[in-house]
């Protein structure tokens, strides 16, 4: 499976972006996706992410009530819309998800870490202007 993740760019703060992640070669559907991101000289972090169980999603603490992730299964698209952003969510953004239903997010115990998931998207740049 591939995953193309896109809707990165330059923002400034207080601003909005939804990010998309198309996937090729599996129904994404059947999948759990998580979105994570790493800025310069720190981790990957897990940010959101919506199971193939019945949908359910989970955020980070650090995001959450600015996040919104979705799904288009018609367009085999999961989403993320971010609001309110800060100059300190400049970040490259990827997409990833869990074949295997192995994650934390597949058994409803949050995002989970980046070893969760299988597969990844290129990452998309965000940046957010003070």
């Amino acid at each position: 499976v591939q995953l193309q993740a896109s809707g990165g760019g330059l923002v400034h703060a207080g601003g909005s972006l939804r990010l998309s992640c198309v996937a090729s070669g599996r129904t994404l559907s059947s999948s759990t996706v998580g979105w994570f991101r790493q800025a310069p000289g720190k981790e990957r972090e897990g940010i959101a992410c919506i199971n193939s169980n019945d949908d359910s999603t989970f955020y980070a603490d650090s995001m959450k009530g600015r996040l919104l992730i979705s799904r288009d299964n018609v367009k085999n698209t999961v989403y993320l819309q971010m609001n309110s952003l800060k100059p300190e969510d400049t970040a490259v953004y990827y997409c990833a998800a869990d074949s295997r239903g192995m994650s934390r997010c597949f058994i409803r115990r949050g995002v989970g870490p980046h070893d969760d998931y299988d597969y990844w998207g290129q990452g998309t740049l965000v940046t957010v202007s003070s």
